[in-house]
């Protein structure tokens, strides 16, 4: 292999690396436990996110709820376990903030009416 070809192919290689998705898809057998009781008081400008559990070292592991700044014109969804139909197994859909124009409680990408000004 010349110079040339092999920094094109190491090239190649640190670029795939570099575009991975920073949450890869995880499918789990192992049925998530239960979600665990947490009590944190309401604090004004906050959110609260619940605690949840994620696959860390091959098992479940219980991460704890936080306080988030609440954003507004956004909705905060939760990271939740969602079973596949296919094959039986467990995946997570981290949560994160979604658009709400209209502050309904529903993310624009699934309101039927985003900007709806009566529901300000």
């Amino acid at each position: 292999m010349n110079h040339k070809t092999l920094i094109a192919a190491s090239m190649a290689v640190a670029f795939a690396a570099a575009s991975l998705p920073a949450f890869a898809e995880i499918y789990v057998t192992l049925d998530p436990p239960a979600r665990r009781v947490e009590h944190m008081e309401p604090r004004s400008g906050y959110i609260i996110v619940p605690g949840n559990w994620q696959w860390i070292k091959g098992k479940h592991q219980w991460v704890a709820g936080r306080y988030e700044a609440e954003r507004p014109g956004y909705r905060y969804e939760n990271s939740r376990w969602v079973q596949n139909s296919h094959n039986n197994k467990w995946t997570m859909q981290h949560g994160g903030w979604s658009r709400d124009s209209d502050h309904d409680g529903t993310p624009d990408r699934a309101d039927n009416h985003p900007n709806d000004p009566r529901r300000q």
